[in-house]
């Protein structure tokens, strides 16, 4: 990389705006590695030699929407291609905290690189996007640039600034894919990570016994006993079966006299069983009625 360039506005006015982002990157990057930027008249911009590299940093003062014409006339002068410039502008279409680095492709409404392009008469020079987010109304936008991120942004933004002060080294050396590869793993994550479960809680397990219950016929939970059937309901039930023959009907026993309504239960089945071994009786042992011989 022989030319890193940042875009912004030249003045006090527009020193601490979001349009100037550009110029924020370039103006660190000098003071740490000590270059000094002087006004150069003849490029219109302020220029210094980066020493470790031999790379030119530059900013232009030109304002941000005739960026081109210094950048021009530096590519001339230098012999520099697109592909070996570095262009790093705000960038509305990312967050603020986001840094991305990407190569060639349009300029996406930005004035700085539209005149760039113009001037170059290519897309194919680097940029390095620092985002600075987009305001809800998108008919505010040129107030939105000229103006200073609030605290929280600018925070944000000085963060991503740091990250990718960090790739200098593989910048200069034209790592690019190394640079693109570390820059964006280390960007932030924007949300936090949703449960596999979602926002529901599970609807807690029923019970065997609760399960068995909806479902008719089927086996009792563990260590539920199932109800035992009674001897007397065994002997009627089989002395019922008995007593009906081939196609016959069941008839509900008649009450007998001595029985009453009020009585217990198992006294009500005995005597119920008790008619119905009497009707067999009857049919099968003609003249065997016991009652008649009491």
């Amino acid at each position: 990389m022989k030319l890193i360039v940042g875009l912004g506005n030249p003045g006090d006015k527009y020193k601490a705006t979001r349009h100037n982002a550009g110029f924020w990157l370039v103006e660190r990057l000098a003071a740490q590695s000590g270059t000094v930027l002087r006004k150069d008249g003849k490029f219109q911009a302020l220029v210094g030699r980066h020493e470790a590299s031999g790379a030119w940093l530059v900013l232009p003062q030109s304002y941000m929407n005739s960026s081109g014409r210094p950048v021009q006339m530096m590519a001339s002068f230098f012999k520099i291609a697109p592909e070996e410039m570095l262009i790093v502008h705000d960038e509305l279409d990312l967050p603020a905290g986001a840094a991305r680095l990407k190569h060639g492709g349009g300029v996406a409404g930005h004035n700085g690189l539209k005149d760039i392009s113009s001037r170059l008469g290519s897309h194919d020079y680097w940029r390095l996007r620092l985002g600075i987010g987009r305001p809800a109304d998108r008919g505010a936008m040129i107030d939105y640039v000229l103006h200073r991120p609030g605290q929280d942004e600018r925070a944000a933004i000085d963060e991503a600034i740091d990250r990718a002060l960090g790739l200098v080294p593989l910048l200069v050396a034209g790592d690019m894919q190394g640079a693109m590869l570390k820059l964006h793993t280390q960007e932030p994550e924007d949300k936090p990570a949703r449960s596999k479960q979602g926002d529901r809680a599970p609807a807690p397990e029923r019970s065997i016994v609760e399960r068995s219950a909806e479902a008719p016929g089927t086996m009792p939970a563990p260590g539920v006993p199932a109800a035992k059937e009674s001897t007397v309901e065994k002997v009627g039930a089989a002395a019922r079966a008995g007593a009906l023959g081939p196609g016959e009907q069941k008839t509900p026993a008649a009450k007998p006299p001595d029985i009453e309504n009020t009585g217990t239960g198992e006294a009500a089945e005995a005597h119920g069983t008790k008619g119905a071994l009497n009707s067999l009786l009857r049919k099968f042992l003609p003249g065997g009625d016991p009652e008649r011989k009491r």
